[in-house]
């Protein structure tokens, strides 16, 4: 497999399989072995039948533009990205640690708010939380759970450090995707399958099922578990209706379930009214019951929060999880692990600064050139900054939007982060990637064995998002020591 020398001269970046010289990392030497002992054509004669299988298994996203909405096969690059088991261990420990602790910090909030009365989180940070819900306050889930299903975005600097660069705690998606890359992988490369001992991340669906199960307020009985979507038009819905169908579990839409007298939740079926115990939703906070938010919305169950407050059926993840889904909040999870775990956290996060505060403010309006600057709220990749690639212009609008409102900006160096060989005409050049691991709490904690690992396809490109012409691999992760 021919390598573009050229492109990687010039990358500064760490990457994931070639060390200085061009050499294979010892982790990615079969994969490389294999690459170099099939035909370029062969290789492409593959790479066109899996593209065929994607559109007629319709893996697809959704575009949202000015031109409307429009449905894009899944874009996948068939170079995996390589990962030892070892350091995936202590990753993976740190994933369930930042959990664990993320979710006593958010039911804390909706009850004593013993990380403020003990002024380790500002009251302010939670005055302006855009996600914070007054209608869950004094609730108790079960297992005192509230985010139920997490995507952890990781990236690696140029010195091969690990970073988590953001927690998704509302209705994180993409794992779909993984386990359809791994499905399409072993169909390109099954050889490799047969010779390297690759770790399975098939067991995905099983845990999820376990976790939602366990969420059930009729704990004797077998569970009937709906995943909420807001309908087809939705971005993600090939993964409401994958998710579904691997489960068994139905897959409806809010019209199709009524809160009756009881507060007891149904599901409308050609038999009747069936109980229904847990809710896997897909659908924001907002639009979940027009009882108690957004009174227009017609993607919600009306009563649906009455009946989780009694305790009559469970929803994952949780309305109001997305309090701790914020890049403000994101500042503090060091000090939020430390102060309910009493552990240092296993996982760095990158150096920020929060414009709340007047000092920090001022480095950032005066360093716009050189760092990332994040609304607290946002997510996908949209209405942020990049400083070194903006134009002054758009460094100024930033600065007035920072001024106006504080505390709903903060930044971060603008990392290096890592790349990873991708097929381009041919030949294997370098491309910046991030992982998202997904970690699953109920009774128990659990984590993917690697995750989706998204991919910048536009050369020089740091945004990752599918919605914005990224792509994504398949994540390996070896066993070191058999290998």
């Amino acid at each position: 497999m021919k390598i573009a020398e050229t492109e990687y001269l010039g990358n500064r970046a760490y990457d994931e399989l070639l060390e200085a010289g061009m050499h294979p990392r010892s982790v990615a030497q079969p994969l490389f072995d294999y690459l170099n002992s099939i035909e370029t054509s062969e290789l492409d004669t593959r790479c066109k039948a899996v593209d065929s299988t994607i559109m007629s298994m319709g893996i697809t996203f959704t575009v949202y533009s000015e031109a409307g909405n429009i449905d894009r096969a899944w874009p996948f690059d068939p170079i995996p990205r390589v990962m030892g088991r070892n350091e995936w261990e202590r990753i993976q420990d740190g994933l369930k640690q930042r959990l664990k602790a993320l979710n006593l910090f958010i039911n804390d909030l909706y009850n004593e708010q013993l990380i403020v009365k003990d002024g380790v989180f500002p009251l302010e940070v939670l005055a302006g939380s855009r996600n914070f819900r007054e209608q869950c306050k004094g609730i108790q889930p079960r297992f005192g759970v509230w985010a139920h299903i997490c995507g952890t975005d990781l990236v690696r600097d140029k010195d091969g450090t690990v970073y988590v660069l953001e927690d998704n705690l509302r209705v994180p998606s993409g794992v779909s995707y993984m386990l359809e890359n791994r499905q399409i992988m072993k169909r390109i490369f099954p050889e490799v399958f047969r010779t390297t001992n690759i770790l399975p991340v098939d067991d995905y669906v099983t845990q999820l099922y376990e976790m939602l199960a366990a969420l059930s307020p009729r704990q004797n009985e077998h569970p009937v578990i709906v995943v909420l979507t807001p309908g087809v038009y939705n971005s993600a819905y090939f993964e409401h209706s994958y998710l579904a169908q691997q489960m068994g579990a139905y897959l409806a839409e809010g019209s199709d379930m009524v809160v009756g007298k009881d507060d007891v939740v149904y599901l409308k079926t050609i038999t009747g009214l069936q109980r229904v115990d847990v809710i896997y939703r897909r659908v924001d906070d907002c639009f979940i019951d027009p009882e108690m938010f957004n009174p227009e919305s017609i993607l919600g169950v009306r009563g649906l929060m009455r009946a989780w407050r009694k305790g009559n059926v469970g929803i994952a993840n949780a309305p109001g999880s997305g309090v701790a889904d914020d890049k403000v909040v994101y500042a503090f999870v060091p000090q939020i692990i430390k102060y309910y775990l009493n552990e240092a956290p296993i996982l760095a996060n990158v150096p920020s600064y929060l414009c709340m505060y007047a000092d920090q403010r001022d480095y950032v309006l005066n360093n716009l050139d050189k760092l990332v600057v994040k609304p607290a709220n946002e997510s996908g990749g949209y209405g942020m900054l990049i400083g070194p690639r903006a134009t002054e212009e758009e460094r100024e609008k930033f600065a007035a939007l920072i001024r106006e409102n504080p505390r709903n900006y903060m930044a971060q160096p603008t990392l290096d982060i890592s790349t990873g060989p991708t097929l381009v005409e041919g030949e294997l050049a370098p491309r910046h990637l991030d992982l998202r691991p997904f970690v699953l709490q109920s009774d128990k904690l659990y984590a993917t064995t690697g995750g989706l690992t998204r991919v910048a396809l536009r050369k020089g490109s740091l945004v990752v998002n599918s919605s914005q012409g990224g792509g994504s691999k398949d994540t390996w992760i070896v066993d070191d020591e058999v290998h």
